[in-house]
């Protein structure tokens, strides 16, 4: 059975078991909350100890192989346009997932189970109102104190310092990072496999506090994002559009990328499809297909940063916190250095080590993370391919620029 059935059974387990506690005797009820609690909030614990370490290696091993990607002009015009949708969309998801949610008040019994659960530390002011608070004094500080935007501060300036360093330097730092890196993802990987047992332990408590409302909370997330991920989308194909490309011709070119992706979740899966489908349908040549596309599907995902700020936003509605914009604008940056950092992370490893330090710099409590983590497969579907979709745009946007797509052909990319 794969990981993402099994974490969605222990989420069903433990809500079911939360939802018929209050009907048996006080004392059974009490005795399972005081059991799940500390359980849960170990799991969580465990995952979070991983994410300041993971996130400072994956930005130094990212933003020096990104360094390398851009040498050529294609490449250079690539990553602008990766970014600055990864920024569109981003900023997409601050502002969207919290009107959507707005419209619906969270349930009072939801917000006191969760605020009971663990409180949230205090939101900084606006980080506008103090830019010298990004720049950390003493990083290791930072690190120690789990202050994540002046961490990633920190790892971007060294970073890029380290792009000007002699290959011979620079490479012993590098496999550092890489190893750091891989070690934190071997236990990630550990506490992946005790999820079903960690959400169930995470939710119980919410259901016998909430009962159903925690269930109906985790239902308005996922149309949000769904809501969000349609945005995304349709802003997607105006991108192409504004390349010389029609929406339908473009639609019907990518199906096939589309449906891989739909079906295997997966856009390094997809990319034998998605070259096919820009060379043979949308007559891109190889020399744009061969470097975009295994630099889209390496640094772009272009619903991760959405993904976070819809996340982040919903625990903030669930909570009943009224999040600063200046805190938000930050956060909308941090999400996307974050998500092209995030080079080959595995689907849930990479959902949990990339929203937990969003979500701790917004001073929110980790604890619904792990229920959105046990429902993430059900919007991954969407997800896939809209990120296929985007790499698509963007490669036939940089073959535009570039005068390199060949004259458009028949309805199946052959002359007829």
């Amino acid at each position: 059975m794969k990981a993402a059935a099994l974490v969605l059974l222990g989420l069903l387990a433990g809500a079911t078991a939360g939802l018929l506690l209050p009907s048996l005797p006080p004392a059974w009820a009490d005795a399972a909350v005081a059991a799940a609690r500390p359980l849960g909030r170990a799991w969580l614990s465990g995952l979070q100890m991983t994410v300041l370490p993971l996130v400072a290696a994956m930005l130094v091993v990212g933003v020096n192989e990104a360094s390398a990607a851009a040498s050529g002009r294609i490449a250079r015009r690539a990553l602008a346009w990766m970014v600055g949708l990864a920024l569109l969309a981003a900023a997409i998801g601050a502002v969207l997932a919290p009107a959507l949610l707005q419209l619906v008040p969270p349930d009072p019994r939801l917000v006191e189970s969760l605020r009971s659960q663990a409180p949230p530390d205090p939101v900084a002011g606006d980080p506008l109102d103090g830019v010298a608070g990004l720049v950390p004094s003493n990083p290791f500080a930072a690190l120690a104190s789990g202050r994540v935007v002046p961490v990633v501060v920190f790892m971007l300036c060294f970073a890029a310092a380290l792009t000007q360093l002699p290959a011979a330097r620079r490479e012993p730092i590098l496999a550092v990072a890489r190893g750091v890196a891989e070690a934190m993802l071997v236990i990630v990987r550990w506490l992946l496999r005790l999820a079903p047992l960690g959400v169930a332990a995470v939710i119980l408590p919410v259901t016998v506090a909430a009962g159903a409302a925690a269930l109906g909370a985790l239902g308005m997330y996922l149309v949000v994002l769904l809501a969000v991920y349609g945005v995304i989308g349709v802003v997607v194909y105006l991108v192409a559009w504004g390349g010389g490309l029609s929406p339908g011709r473009f639609a019907a070119a990518i199906l096939p990328a589309q449906a891989v992706a739909a079906g295997t979740q997966s856009s390094l899966a997809t990319l034998p499809a998605m070259i096919d489908c820009a060379e043979k349908r949308l007559g891109v040549t190889p020399a744009v297909t061969g470097l975009v596309l295994p630099l889209a599907v390496s640094l772009f995902r272009i619903t991760s940063p959405a993904q976070y700020l819809t996340m982040a936003s919903f625990i903030a509605w669930a909570e009943g916190i009224v999040l600063p914009p200046g805190a938000v604008a930050v956060a909308v940056v941090l999400a996307v250095i974050i998500s092209l950092g995030a080079v080959g992370l595995p689907g849930q490893a990479s959902l949990l080590s990339t929203s937990l330090p969003l979500v701790q710099s917004l001073g929110l409590p980790l604890e619904p993370l792990g229920l959105l983590l046990a429902v993430d497969f059900v919007p991954d579907i969407a997800a896939t391919a809209c990120n296929v979709t985007a790499d698509l745009a963007v490669t036939g946007r940089v073959a535009a620029a570039e005068a390199r797509v060949r004259p458009p052909a028949g309805p199946q990319g052959t002359s007829g």
